[in-house]
């Protein structure tokens, strides 16, 4: 849970502007680039930026605090791909209702609301879609798009081969079959698990498909041995909003932080783990 000093601090980071970043390297064009420490602004860095919002995406890639940007997609009833975690249009825009609803046409109306604190410093800007965060950062950063809705695979991944971004997108999903048919779809798969899934769950039984095991960093420390044990060559933790979880992440062997405070955890420099950091597993795969 993050604590209101927590938050204050990550909110004035966030009003702030740009920031040096600490122990994060340059954001890269492919996944071969990734080194180290993997940071991820997950929904662009939830807790500092509105959540899935073109201005956060651009905020966190122009801060340099996290080489991997995270966005949510769902589908409308048309068929276009949009940028949205909630199922619901309730809880971050200025509309109510059902997102597979909407046409595109109408899409185009929806407004992202900031929400809290953030209030002060964010406006109401449009809702993107899935084709503007490609064309936008596609290249510039590495990108994660959890595919919420299994039926839209098959088009998040033209998508993505069209734009010769194979190597620089993962693909994000809690279902293993559906990570199995990323891969399959010539795609990188990634793939999370909640803190109860990895207690009965054999990660190894993954490792010829999945690039990237999410693992919930409120396991055990067994289980997190487990998933870094497994084979799977990126094992990263989610969702990081403090040091000292970052650190135990990391002590258990976890080479990727998953975070919505992204500035937060970049100032605040990690404990020296031996052997952390030296890339293993880290930028390779």
């Amino acid at each position: 849970m993050v604590t209101r000093p927590l938050l204050a601090g990550v909110l004035a980071m966030s009003l702030a502007g740009p920031i040096v970043p600490v122990h994060v390297a340059a954001a890269g064009r492919t996944v071969d680039d990734l080194s180290g420490t993997v940071y991820t602004a997950h929904r662009a860095g939830a807790l500092e930026v509105p959540e899935n919002s073109m201005s956060g995406l651009l905020t966190a890639l122009g801060r340099g605090t996290a080489q991997v940007l995270d966005a949510d997609t769902r589908m409308l009833r048309d068929g276009t791909l949009v940028v949205m975690h909630d199922a619901s249009l309730d809880r971050t825009t200025d509309l109510r209702g059902p997102v597979d609803r909407l046409s595109r046409w109408q899409w185009r109306a929806v407004r992202i609301r900031p929400r809290g604190a953030l209030r002060r410093g964010w406006r109401p800007e449009p809702a993107p879609t899935v084709a503007e965060v490609l064309d936008r950062f596609g290249g510039r950063s590495v990108l994660i798009l959890e595919a919420k809705d299994p039926r839209s695979l098959s088009r998040l991944a033209r998508m993505i081969h069209a734009r010769g971004l194979a190597h620089a997108v993962f693909v994000n999903t809690n279902r293993p079959w559906l990570a199995r048919r990323a891969h399959r779809l010539g795609l990188l798969a990634q793939l999370w698990r909640s803190a109860r899934q990895l207690r009965h769950d054999r990660p190894e039984r993954w490792r010829d498909f999945v690039a990237l095991l999410d693992v919930d960093h409120r396991a055990s420390d067994a289980d997190l041995r487990r998933a870094v044990a497994s084979g799977i060559p990126r094992v990263w933790a989610h969702t990081v909003n403090t040091p000292r979880d970052r650190d135990r992440a990391l002590r258990l062997g976890c080479n990727g932080i998953i975070t919505d405070a992204p500035a937060l955890l970049a100032a605040t420099p990690a404990e020296r783990i031996p052997g952390a950091g030296s890339g293993a597993g880290a930028g390779s795969g």
